[in-house]
């Protein structure tokens, strides 16, 4: 994650390869290149128009977290619950501080708010400036699903600790990294894994990179913009 906030976005896996790694989950794509969803089996590309497009095995990936889920305990929701609330009663049901959860929340929205970032052109500017250009959607009244993880404190600077949570609709037009929402009633799965396998970018400008340092406050800003 680290590497991505200095601004290295050069892809190295292919979506042929993540598809073999998992189901569900979230990324980028090459030269951050938008929002990515993996969902119920598909990988969904959401560009800065605001355009949900499948995602070719060719293209390839800078970071993306994905697994096969596996339900382990489901519970509902209604509403109105922000997204904060949200998260404080998935909070009540996490089993552990230090296992990885993968966070299903599927449900009608009042409304979800979600960005994406546009293509970057070389020399690539740091995420805080590459999100400067962001486009920023509110949709109402949309059914879909949030799709991410709560992952522990222990993975910062390589991964989004406490929760990353990206957006897709149910008629696969709308989506992004969410900023804000407000569910009117929804169902919530977890699955909670004590297993993490990481993958490093085999690239040149990987290897030479200075993640040197502490930016955990720049990617709370990022994150939250």
């Amino acid at each position: 994650m680290d590497a991505l906030l200095i601004g290295d976005y050069e892809g190295s896996v292919s979506f042929s390869d993540l598809r073999a790694c998992g189901d569900f989950g979230l990324g980028t794509f090459d030269a951050l290149d938008g929002e990515m969803v993996a969902f119920e089996g598909s990988f969904w590309q959401v560009r800065a128009d605001g355009s949900v497009t499948a995602v070719p095995g060719t293209m390839t990936t800078p970071f993306s977290v994905v697994t096969w889920f596996d339900t382990d305990l489901t519970f509902s929701l209604d509403g109105p619950v922000n997204l904060t609330g949200i998260e404080t009663a998935v909070d009540a049901h996490r089993v552990s501080q230090n296992y990885f959860s993968a966070v299903w929340v599927d449900g009608i929205f009042d409304t979800v708010t979600v960005r994406s970032v546009p293509r970057q052109e070389k020399p690539y500017p740091p995420l805080a400036d590459a999100v400067l250009n962001q486009s920023v959607y509110t949709y109402t009244s949309v059914e879909g699903a949030l799709v991410g993880f709560w992952s522990p404190a222990y993975v910062s600077g390589i991964n989004v600790p406490g929760y990353h949570l990206h957006f897709i609709s149910d008629d696969r037009t709308m989506g992004g990294h969410v900023l804000g929402c407000s569910l009117r009633s929804g169902d919530v799965a977890l699955d909670t894994t004590p297993r993490f396998t990481m993958v490093l970018p085999d690239t040149a400008s990987f290897s030479s990179a200075d993640l040197t340092g502490d930016r955990t406050l720049e990617l709370k800003t990022v994150e939250k913009k």
